[in-house]
């Protein structure tokens, strides 16, 4: 793994006269309206160029739609990134948008070392938008190669009223967990299987307050961890399940986060077609997700009780796979009729259920990259959340949406269950063709007591952009669902 290096970035009141760069925002309707520029920086324009930095950056083609930056020159050999705002007042989620645009601008730029972002952050939640976007703009998966080259060191100053020194430290905290998470979704299956991701989640929360456990296929199988073992069947990397314990002396509540972690999924027998297994490393965005999260709700010092299973596997087809019609054993002893090799997910996240339900939570979040359904339902910027509580919905919506990522809740009932019945065990992982989100939903319930609460955070749809680079969310893993996390352990604290 690529180790993550976060650029410098510091408060300042005042935009620093020798920055390389000045990152400016743009607001209006169809026609650019205003640069809101630092008054000496907007005179000394106009005294040199004889025209406002306005009108500058319409000639070269500027527009204010939210995250769409144009470079213009500056000031002696200073350079000027404007980047759209929009014609509405700033939230956090425009301004994390069009930090992460301009921060993705700058880290393209050849002989720029120190930048200055002037976007509104006159309060804190806008401050924080800032720093966040800054971070996970700049980032850049560094491809495998004989000769990495050399990135360089890039300085940020954040142009502030807002003295609070720890929102930005929390938000490089967030930032830096989301930056891990994309960065492990990022790596070939080769590289990142399930003992060299259980050894990254070790090296990750080594010297912290989290403990960790990693259990290797001899605990798996003694342990009785059906799902896991089936999975794993097929493949010479064998599973293994990574379990995290974070504990405050006086913590208000204790959440249980469960990821899946499947390192490469082929489908097993039930094979995928060849186009759509190559982006399959994304898999294990959810177990990237949960652990990364821990690892930041620890540095944070959130009064929360937290544990974390990372489910890990690798789907492949063999003569020791599993096969649909298997009957298996999860942890726990319910028996599932295995309905689809390619429905993977869910018995991994179905062992680590069951055993995190024993841990006496308050609330149980599992987080997988579960199904296309909900990529059929949602697109491609959009994660599903599914609970039986519409309080515990409400919380996780809530969560998402201070933490700036988009989450819509989808139905899940007795209709959805009921595809799950089996004649030869006590359920079948799946079945019948439409709502196959919801039906995946309902088998996960089953491992958890009812009278725990859960939600089920299906991030498909978001976990891995095929797309262009768009604000802060880059090309390949996102790392979606990390900032949620940390923001329900924030909840869980009042």
């Amino acid at each position: 793994m690529n180790p993550i290096t976060l650029p410098e970035l510091v408060r300042v009141k005042t935009v620093p006269a020798k920055a390389d760069v000045v990152v400016v925002p743009l607001t209006g309707d169809s026609e650019p309206a205003a640069v809101d520029l630092p008054t000496s920086v907007g005179r000394g324009y106009e005294r040199k160029f004889g025209q406002s930095v306005v009108d500058m950056a319409k000639a070269l083609g500027a527009k204010p739609k939210p995250g769409a930056t144009t470079v213009v020159p500056g000031l002696n050999g200073q350079r000027l990134v404007v980047v759209g705002m929009g014609a509405d007042e700033p939230t956090p989620k425009t301004v994390r948008k069009a930090a992460g645009a301009a921060s993705r601008a700058v880290a393209g730029m050849k002989d720029v070392r120190t930048i200055a972002v002037a976007l509104p952050a006159d309060e804190p939640e806008l401050l924080r938008a800032v720093v966040e976007g800054t971070l996970l703009g700049q980032y850049a998966y560094a491809p495998v190669t004989a000769e990495p080259a050399d990135k360089p060191a890039l300085e940020f100053s954040v142009v502030s009223t807002v003295a609070d020194k720890s929102i930005i430290e929390q938000a490089r905290v967030v930032a830096e967990a989301q930056l891990v998470a994309r960065e492990w979704v990022n790596l070939p299956p080769n590289l990142l299987y399930p003992e060299t991701f259980a050894g990254a989640a070790e090296d990750l929360v080594k010297g912290t307050k989290v403990k960790v456990q990693v259990l290797d296929e001899g605990d798996l199988t003694s342990g009785g961890f059906g799902g896991h073992m089936a999975v794993g069947g097929g493949s010479a990397q064998d599973p293994r399940l990574v379990r995290l314990s974070y504990a405050p002396a006086r913590a208000k509540a204790h959440l249980v986060l469960v990821g899946k972690g499947i390192t490469f999924d082929s489908g097993g027998l039930n094979l995928k077609p060849g186009e759509s297994m190559s982006t399959m490393r994304c898999d294990m965005a959810g177990a990237a997700a949960v652990i990364a999260a821990t690892h930041a709700i620890a540095q944070l010092g959130l009064n929360v009780q937290v544990t974390t299973y990372g489910c890990m596997a690798e789907n492949l087809p063999s003569d020791t796979a599993f096969r649909p019609s298997d009957v298996l054993t999860i942890y726990g002893g319910t028996t599932v009729e295995n309905y689809n090799t390619d429905a993977e997910g869910r018995l991994v996240l179905a062992d680590g259920l069951a055993r995190g339900a024993e841990d006496n939570p308050d609330l149980i979040v599992d987080v997988a990259t579960l199904t296309g359904a909900a990529m059929v339902a949602l697109g491609t910027e959009i994660f599903g959340v599914f609970s039986d509580s519409d309080e515990v919905a409400e919380r996780v919506l809530g969560a998402a949406e201070a933490a700036g990522e988009e989450a819509w809740r989808l139905p899940m009932g007795e209709w959805s269950a009921k595809a799950l019945e089996s004649k030869v065990a006590d359920l079948k992982s799946g079945g019948g063709r439409w709502g196959g989100a919801s039906i995946a939903a309902s088998f996960l319930r089953s491992f958890v007591d009812e009278e725990i609460d859960w939600a089920h955070l299906d991030i498909a749809p978001a976990s891995f952009n095929e797309g262009s680079a768009d604000g802060e969310t880059p090309v390949g893993g996102t790392g979606v669902a990390v900032r949620t996390l940390v923001e329900i352990a924030r909840s869980l604290q009042a």
